[in-house]
């Protein structure tokens, strides 16, 4: 027994040991989630620097660097031919257009980031002004621009935002509930958009020499919108491949802003359409048709840039040909429609139709023919008002119905030819005997004047298919004879 007892003692100790061991792994655990917990903290911490050049290190970087002086250096000596004869891909001058489309996202990305640092330090002095000015270099701009000023009726916003936009940025400005910026972070936030616009200029230089090089990288998809739209379309798509990868539906909405209608209507917005608006073919056509102009410029140009992008035709032939094809399709849109030519009768078929005759179809007529009530009731004498339903007009009218002078409704009811048949052979079935003479049948007869009278009923059944105006009713199997007095 104790044996017993000491074992369950030595159990209970493992147990308590096993749990202390638990415990401190779990501490442990704790620990090192809130030395993980504090590093993310760390690291978050981090991101909000003070300092610009912690949050933007795109400029100070070697590749951007060698980019820049390589793209200055090509658009100083121009295009150069003598490398259309060899594989594309191992061309120098496509290598640095690939570079140069993804630096132009790297700096797009860039611009973001220094967007959202200038907003977070100008939150303070204006923070109704990121609402409605959406466009990062837009924005940029304006804080540039506008600084410390209380009073922005002293600052020139013209040819930065558009006039109705000014306008309600103003109003606003007079009624923020924002409060002037410190010196130092006032100086921060104009470096900051010194460098959002420097990072713009080098973006548009980037696609300058792109477009220069359009001719070239891209001849079918520059035929159809142009070497400028063409290098838009490709520095936001990340190169040629791409874009060739890339749907029609997503290729029309390359270069979309999001727009700012300073509370106006939105009926007369414009659709969303991105680089494409910039061709010529969307300008030229007219707007009830601009939409269906897009989407088919859009559907071309990625056909193009599937061409170029495995250099099926270097000399732009299939690119001339879309957009010629776009061209003759916007114009057959504009067209009138074709007027209405009469129609001719038919010519008249001298020979008689064949028709369903024989006893069948008499059967048929006199089944549906209208009966005689009905064509009473839609006929009408003149002069004389009819009857009607409801009275005075209303409801159903009668027609000639009841108009023979005494007020009531007459109507000759004659059966049909149809009908008087089926009657027969229905009156000829119950009362045909068949030549054998039923076992109920008695000879006696009861009448109301001589009482019990003897009669023969095969004699009586002859007398009735022979037209007799007898009555005959039968209870119990026996025919019954009552005679008219």
């Amino acid at each position: 027994m104790a044996n017993l007892e000491d074992s369950f003692l030595a159990d209970l100790d493992d147990l308590s040991d096993s749990d202390n061991e638990i415990l401190d792994e779990d501490k442990g655990d704790v620990e090192h989630m809130e030395e993980d917990v504090s590093g993310d903290l760390a690291d978050v911490e981090a991101l909000n620097y003070d300092d610009l050049d912690s949050v933007s290190k795109l400029q100070k970087t070697q590749r951007y660097t060698d980019i820049m002086k390589k793209v200055e250096d090509a658009l100083e000596k121009g295009s150069n031919l003598s490398n259309q004869g060899m594989v594309l891909e191992d061309d120098p001058e496509y290598q640095l257009i690939v570079d140069c489309n993804t630096l132009s996202v790297d700096i797009e990305n860039e611009i973001v980031i220094i967007h959202n640092f200038i907003r977070d330090k100008y939150r303070l002095k204006f923070p109704e002004l990121e609402s409605l000015v959406h466009h990062p270099i837009d924005y940029a701009r304006v804080v540039k621009k506008i600084g410390n000023e209380v009073d922005l009726t002293l600052v020139d916003l013209e040819g930065l935002l558009p006039s109705a936009v000014i306008m309600v940025v103003s109003v606003t400005a007079s009624t923020t509930s924002g409060k002037p910026l410190p010196q130092d972070i006032l100086q921060k936030t104009i470096e900051a958009c010194d460098r959002a616009l420097t990072l713009d200029a080098s973006k548009k230089k980037v696609l300058d020499f792109v477009e220069s090089r359009m001719g070239y990288i891209a001849p079918n998809l520059s035929a159809i919108v142009g070497s400028a739209v063409a290098a838009k379309l490709m520095g936001t798509a990340g190169g040629l491949t791409s874009l060739a990868k890339m749907p029609a539906c997503n290729v029309q909405l390359l270069g979309t802003k999001k727009k700012n209608l300073a509370g106006f209507s939105t009926a007369t917005s414009q659709f969303r359409v991105g680089y494409i608006e910039q061709t010529e073919v969307f300008q030229t056509t007219p707007p009830a048709l601009k939409m269906r102009a897009c989407r088919l410029v859009a559907a071309k140009s990625t056909l193009a840039a599937r061409v170029d992008s495995i250099r099926g035709d270097p000399s732009g032939k299939q690119g001339r040909a879309y957009r010629e094809e776009i061209r003759k399709k916007i114009e057959k849109w504009q067209e009138p429609p074709p007027a209405k030519q009469p129609k001719p009768l038919p010519v008249p078929d001298s020979e008689p139709k064949k028709k369903r005759g024989g006893r069948r179809l008499r059967k048929m007529k006199e089944r549906y023919a209208i009966t005689d009530m009905r064509k009473l009731a839609n006929r009408m004498q003149f002069g004389v008002p009819e009857e009607s339903s409801l009275g005075d007009g209303l409801g159903e009218g009668y027609g000639m119905l009841g108009q023979a002078g005494n007020g009531r409704l007459r109507v000759s009811v004659g059966q049909s030819k149809l009908a008087a048949k089926v009657a027969k052979k229905f009156k000829d079935k119950q009362y045909s005997s068949g030549g054998a003479t039923s076992g109920l049948t008695s000879s006696l007869a009861f009448t109301p004047v001589q009482g019990i009278d003897l009669i023969d009923p095969q004699a009586d059944a002859n007398r009735l298919g022979s037209g007799t105006q007898s009555t005959y009713f039968s209870e119990t199997g026996t025919f019954s004879k009552i005679k008219r007095t």
